[in-house]
């Protein structure tokens, strides 16, 4: 009998085989040169080997700074535009091989809600229509559609009889909802939330936080959580995966990665969320980065994130940058408690 099988971060999925599995996955696209005649300017490396596993009904935060390669991974995992390399297998299936027939039947059950609630619905259609539109498209209506379209209103915090209104006549947050309404219609075992709350308001991101929690408890979908702000995403994930560059480079656990993260970036990020604690506040540790994020056409060599690290400046010797600047460091466990791509990592409390 074989071994059940293994996040990276050292976690058994529950019932076995993982949900959703993306190994190794790559993904570049071509750089043209300004002006009248474009020609190829190289490569932009969004997404470079990047591996994790998805767990039915849990939930995986995916984050790190704009450009970091974290939409484009959450895209490619619903093979909603196509990988350069690596494999994306759903319940086994390697998505990255199927034909279109065949991944528009998969497609009931790998659903996503986008970032900007105003650009992601129809201003042509009523509410009723948008959040049936799944149904239809999947041959589903006829068969107690308008009772299901009621139903999801009311499941999302709306009231049905609004249905007939047109996406303007809602605020952001209801849009947002119309939008989670519309994901769960065919009641697919994987969501996609790229950014889901980052267009709204901090008082409405509350309210949509707990809607999502909630539809997970009731309804079961696992969920890939995709979001640049660290403290929403320990609000409703329960594993962190922190990119930076393309790369993957802290994966665990969130309460293991909040009480004592092990690579600079991340302890970075941690230290930039703000203490509701005055005392705490000024007294803690506090980690800046130095300069901009390099391009993803030229990638630093060896650790990428190595021309921002404050311990790649200040406390490694000439050997030990040098093994930074020429080796890159995989995503293994360390002697942290959970995987790590840093040659010299060590855990700290920021909070």
């Amino acid at each position: 009998m074989s071994a059940p099988a293994v996040h990276p971060d050292g976690v058994v999925p529950a019932g076995g085989a993982p949900l959703l599995s993306v190994r190794h996955l790559v993904k570049h696209f071509p750089a043209r040169s300004k002006g009248l005649i474009r020609r190829a300017a190289g490569e932009v490396h969004a997404v470079c080997d990047v591996s994790f596993d998805l767990a039915a009904g849990e939930t995986l935060g995916l984050v790190g700074e704009s450009g970091c390669g974290k939409s484009t991974t959450a895209r490619m995992a619903l093979n909603l535009i196509p990988a350069t390399s690596g494999e994306v297998r759903y319940r086994g299936r390697d998505l990255t091989t199927v034909s279109r027939p065949q991944m528009r039947s998969l497609r009931r059950e790998l659903q996503i809600v986008f970032q900007d609630p105003y650009a992601a619905l129809d201003p042509r259609l009523s509410v009723h229509d948008i959040i049936a539109e799944p149904l239809r498209i999947h041959r589903r209506y006829d068969a107690g559609g308008p009772d299901t379209v009621r139903e999801l209103m009311r499941r999302v915090g709306l009231d049905p009889e609004h249905g007939h209104r047109l996406p303007h006549e809602f605020s952001g947050g209801q849009r947002q909802r119309i939008g989670v309404a519309r994901a769960l219609a065919l009641r697919p075992a994987v969501l996609v939330l790229d950014e889901p709350v980052s267009a709204l308001d901090v008082s409405v991101q509350a309210g949509v936080l707990n809607l999502l929690a909630e539809l997970q408890s009731e309804l079961g979908p696992a969920y890939l959580f995709v979001s640049h702000d660290l403290s929403v995403v320990r609000h409703i994930a329960d594993r962190v995966a922190v990119m930076y560059l393309g790369r993957i480079v802290e994966t665990g656990p969130v309460d293991r990665l909040f009480d004592g993260p092990a690579h600079p970036y991340t302890q970075a990020l941690i230290s930039a969320i703000p203490l509701p604690d005055p005392r705490r506040e000024r007294a803690r540790e506090r980690l800046t980065l130095a300069g901009e994020l390099p391009s993803p056409l030229a990638p630093p060599s060896g650790c990428r994130f190595r021309t921002r690290c404050p311990t790649f400046a200040d406390d490694l010797g000439e050997g030990e940058r040098r093994r930074c600047t020429e080796v890159v460091p995989e995503l293994v466990e360390r002697g942290q408690g959970h995987p790590v791509a840093c040659h010299f990592a060590r855990r700290r409390s920021m909070l």
